[in-house]
């Protein structure tokens, strides 16, 4: 589907100076090592993406986790004990998050932070994202904020068994980011599980599509695929479905406030 539809596309694109129409973005959510990242990257697979140029992508992978705040000296310190609480909705730049998305709605190359989990601040460089036809946003939170959230023309929810998603992350922190095993079960008990429970977990009711197993769905996972293919390939998503029009304005949309009970 991809080569001689991206090639127009851009051709056209660069004609106009400025995006032909508005990005398609797509939240996904679910908790600590659910397997949104993966889910995201068999998507960006199965769409042909991954081998793309990143500045003629259609579609993007933008993380919540890059957008954590800085901290303050005695936050950091905190941090470095494990006595801080990243799983809560203040540690987050949200408004770094609504700037960028607006920009990125406005068809705006934009700059993302780079985050460092080992020494918990934000580095000096950053990626550069180009404009694209698709954008899918992952983070424990994404749902959280209704002004972010209703941004979203479409709400994935990666449901995964918290037994599988604890020692995913245990794998994690212990291997890719330099922790002890005390440190991350107790924070995984103090912060990581209340927090999931309290701001997470509630916000799966706003989710269009649930994913249990993650990236192992590849049914789910297909499906979800299918319908992106569908907007890459000009926008044919007015079906019988009920998925929104990708040139509707996520302003014309009903506030997810109305959205279908869990």
């Amino acid at each position: 589907i991809m080569a001689g539809d991206s090639e127009t596309h851009l051709k056209d694109r660069a004609e106009n100076g400025h995006n032909t129409r508005q990005p398609f973005l797509i939240g996904v959510s679910g908790g600590t090592a659910s397997g949104k990242s993966s889910v995201c990257e068999k998507i960006m697979e199965l769409l042909g993406q991954n081998k793309i140029d990143r500045h003629q992508r259609q579609v993007v992978i933008l993380s919540q986790d890059s957008f954590y705040r800085e901290l303050t000296p005695e936050q950091k310190a905190k941090a470095l004990k494990g006595q801080f609480n990243f799983d809560h909705p203040d540690a987050f730049d949200n408004e770094l998050v609504m700037k960028t998305l607006r920009d990125i709605i406005q068809g705006e190359t934009v700059h993302i932070p780079v985050y460092d989990f080992v020494t918990h601040s934000r580095k000096d460089d950053f990626v550069t994202v180009y404009p694209a036809d698709v954008v899918l946003f992952e983070g424990i939170l994404m749902f959280y904020s209704q002004e972010i959230r209703d941004l979203f023309q479409m709400k994935l929810f990666v449901d995964t068994d918290p037994d599988t998603r604890l020692s995913r992350r245990v794998l994690r922190d212990i291997g890719e980011r330099g922790r002890e095993l005390e440190q991350v079960l107790n924070q995984y008990i103090t912060f990581v599980k209340p927090a999931f429970e309290e701001f997470c977990l509630p916000t799966k009711k706003y989710a269009d599509v649930i994913i249990p197993r993650g990236a192992d769905n590849l049914v789910a996972i297909n499906l979800i695929v299918q319908h992106i293919q569908d907007i890459l390939n000009g926008g044919v998503t007015k079906r019988q479905n009920g998925f929104q029009d990708v040139h509707e304005s996520p302003r014309q949309r009903r506030p997810s406030e109305s959205s279908r009970p869990h």
